[in-house]
């Protein structure tokens, strides 16, 4: 697995959700420190609001830049769920 770095793209493998990567952190499970990445998901546009996500460093995979959508419109977003049904 390749490290992701801050200012990479990534995707949840869950959720499907692509931002850039912000940060670090963990959390403690059972004793445990796991690593967590904090993204901050790509707002399609919208420059006024930002959400951030955090989950365990594993769920998430690298995305070229190439591949991140910018705006997404109705056809992009009706042909992503039918490539995933």
């Amino acid at each position: 697995m390749t490290m992701l770095e801050i200012g990479d793209y990534a995707r949840h493998q869950v959720t499907g959700l692509i931002g850039q990567v912000v940060g670090y952190g963990h959390e403690v499970v059972q004793g445990v420190y796991i690593t967590t990445l904090k993204v901050r998901e790509n707002s399609n546009g919208n420059s006024d609001r930002s959400r951030f996500l955090e989950d365990v460093y594993s769920e998430w995979v690298r995305v070229e830049i190439e591949s991140v959508p910018t705006v997404l419109s109705s056809t992009s977003v009706e042909s992503e769920v039918a490539l995933q049904a």
